[in-house]
């Protein structure tokens, strides 16, 4: 095991944590922000979302049944670095294959233990998301770091975690076009355990060559960042609208399909991000447990003033956009996951919605 340095969290506001830094220690800048998971870190360190975030674990005790590499959402994590209270050095479980910390080593991603994250939680909540920095340089000058901090974006971070050619998994049913966003390996896993063929296309991929390969449907998966730096995708999403092809999206996809069709999003102050957000169906009236991570919101009022789109979900806590049904179209869209990994399955069904969409098992 690595041995731990004394090291700094630092927001852009001032505000300093002081901690051990661990797995591969080196000085890191991120968005900082929690989730409330109180199981799947192994998920949430491999999901594509947090690229370019530093992830604060508000769950105290992290890396406790240690890490396996079926579990993982994809090929390895994305995010800037790790958070927690405190971490497992010795984990206890049968299917471990690692320990957290020499996960990390291995990915090159910095991790901080021994921090109050309680308390950074609570100044994320009541100032909204802010940008942070991890550093070992005791001799840090926080004059220069604070405006390196307040300049730093994420930038266009799905080119960066989007696949780099073409996959096809193999299936007897409909044949699905999976948009690689950031995707986690669960939405194309649930979609082949239903019997699917599903062709994942990177996210740069123009929408004829989607359309030439004639597919039953489309799923718009998850991803990091600002949905509005997505441009050129934006308007290749357009010409899948535009098309009759059914349209399934989750969180990212969701996104980028309002702003598609003339809708608009805006940065939440601090994001949904864990297992245990409830949604209400509009439909239905009925409420499921879901899992979210997301900073952005789809503006809904947009979108159903130009009877575009009218709204599906919404969140149960504060009233935000949870899912589109588009008028005329064969194309509905959510910002939470039902694919879950981690977290609830509730809402699971929809992939079973999309599936008779595409006229069921061929």
């Amino acid at each position: 095991m690595q041995n731990s340095r004394v090291a700094q969290l630092i927001l852009e506001n001032g505000d300093r944590f002081t901690g051990k830094a661990f797995g591969h220690i080196h000085d890191v800048v991120g968005e900082v922000v929690f989730t409330t998971n109180m199981t799947g870190y192994q998920e949430t360190l491999t999901d594509p979302s947090f690229c370019g975030q530093i992830v604060v674990m508000t769950y105290p005790l992290i890396g406790n049944y240690g890490i396996n590499f079926e579990d993982m959402e994809s090929d390895k994590p994305a995010l800037s670095a790790f958070v927690v209270r405190e971490k497992c050095d010795y984990p206890s479980n049968f299917r471990t294959e690692m320990d957290l910390d020499g996960f990390l080593r291995q990915n090159h991603i910095v991790g901080i233990e021994g921090i109050d994250t309680r308390a950074l939680t609570k100044i994320l909540r009541e100032k909204g998301t802010m940008n942070g920095m991890i550093t070992v340089n005791e001799n840090y000058d926080l004059d220069t770091i604070i405006p390196q901090l307040k300049a730093y974006t994420t930038g266009k971070v799905v080119e960066k975690v989007t696949c780099r050619e073409k996959e096809v998994l193999k299936g007897n049913g409909p044949k699905v076009a999976l948009l690689d966003l950031g995707a986690k390996r669960n939405i194309a896993r649930s979609l082949n355990e239903r019997g699917c063929q599903v062709t994942i296309y990177p996210a740069l991929t123009p929408a004829e060559e989607i359309l030439k390969d004639a597919p039953d449907g489309i799923m718009l998966s998850n991803g990091p960042g600002d949905p509005k730096e997505c441009t050129s995708i934006i308007g290749e999403i357009k010409k899948l609208y535009d098309s009759e092809v059914p349209i399934f999206a989750i969180c990212l996809g969701h996104q980028l399909m309002a702003l598609a069709t003339g809708g608009d999003t805006h940065k939440m102050k601090y994001g949904h991000r864990g297992g245990n957000h409830p949604v209400k169906d509009l439909t239905t009236g009925r409420v499921y447990i879901s899992s979210q991570n997301h900073g952005y919101v789809v503006d809904a009022e947009d979108l159903e003033a130009k009877n575009i789109a009218k709204p599906a979900f919404i969140n149960v806590n504060d009233g935000t956009n949870e899912g589109m049904a588009y008028e005329g179209k064969n194309i509905f869209t959510v910002q939470f996951h039902p694919e879950a990994c981690p977290g609830p399955q509730d809402s699971s069904y929809l992939f079973d919605r999309f599936m008779d969409m595409m006229g069921g098992n061929k």
